[in-house]
């Protein structure tokens, strides 16, 4: 990945602040052209500083009312990756880590009620080949959502 100036920077900045502004808006913020803009956003694409766009849905509104963490012990840390290929497999999983501390991994996932949960645990993640145990928190409300800041000079 090469090295991201201000100008960089400061077109990032913009972008956490509204991924949907027009070109021509940052355009004229940034007192470049348009093409400068779009150049711009393609090499932070390219580079693998902007990983993606995609519309962040409330899963409250398609009916998915409980969001949940779950930390995973795995009998070996090596089986990390075995583990990540069915976790992949169970739609509701929406992030999974590879963790230091009381857990080897934390996973974030949804469930429509807590019916469903419990079938998610007991039924999916508990029944993965090297789960030794599972432990549950249940978040009851998310107060911050945001991307990292950027420093702009």
């Amino acid at each position: 990945m090469e090295k991201i100036d201000n100008l960089d920077r400061k077109i990032l900045s913009i972008l956490n602040k509204n991924a949907r502004i027009p070109f021509k808006d940052i355009a004229l913020e940034c007192n470049v052209s348009r093409a400068a803009i779009h150049q711009r956003v393609q090499h932070l694409i390219d580079d693998g500083v902007v990983t993606g766009s995609s519309f962040a849905i409330d899963p409250k509104s398609v009916g998915y009312t409980t969001c949940t963490y779950v930390g995973l012990t795995l009998e070996r840390g090596s089986m990390y990756k075995t583990v990540v290929s069915k976790l992949y497999n169970i739609p509701e999983v929406v992030e999974c880590h590879f963790t230091t501390g009381p857990y080897t991994m934390l996973v974030k996932l949804y469930a429509r009620d807590n019916e469903q949960l419990m079938e998610l645990i007991n039924g999916k993640l508990q029944s993965i080949a090297g789960v030794v145990a599972t432990e549950t928190l249940i978040s009851l409300e998310q107060s911050i959502r945001r991307n990292v800041p950027i420093n702009v000079e």
